[in-house]
């Protein structure tokens, strides 16, 4: 039981993070963060929306643990989060050695087939 606990505080962290990456505007900003630091302002210039929709962006982000930001005087700057695209690769090459294992089985069963056939 406290397996399956964990499992869903992980799947729960994933939900937000591809919920967070699903969208072409936070992944903008993630990628921008990805070469440094930068200011609320500096990361919204690019976008043609109301400030306070880009603050939900960056709310989403930073719920999914993508991004952090502090305030330095007046000025509230984002960065990325140290491994923030851990859990996401994980599952991902998890899901890939799945993946390639079922494949490789198909295979093996496809040439047994066909060996028999040619018998």
């Amino acid at each position: 039981m406290a397996i399956l606990r964990g499992m869903s505080k992980y799947e729960s962290h994933l939900d937000m993070c591809f919920s967070a990456l699903g969208d072409p505007t936070r992944r903008m900003i993630l990628e921008r963060l990805a070469r440094g630091e930068a200011s609320v302002s500096e990361l919204a210039a690019p976008h043609d929306m109301a400030l306070p929709s880009f603050l939900e962006h960056l709310k989403k982000l930073e719920a999914a643990k993508l991004i952090t930001s502090n305030k330095q005087g007046r000025t509230r700057i984002c960065e990325l989060s140290p491994d923030a695209f851990t859990p996401v690769r994980d599952w991902l090459t998890e899901q890939n050695a799945i993946w390639e294992g079922r494949l490789d089985r198909f295979n093996d069963y496809i040439n047994n087939l066909v060996q028999e056939r040619n018998k």
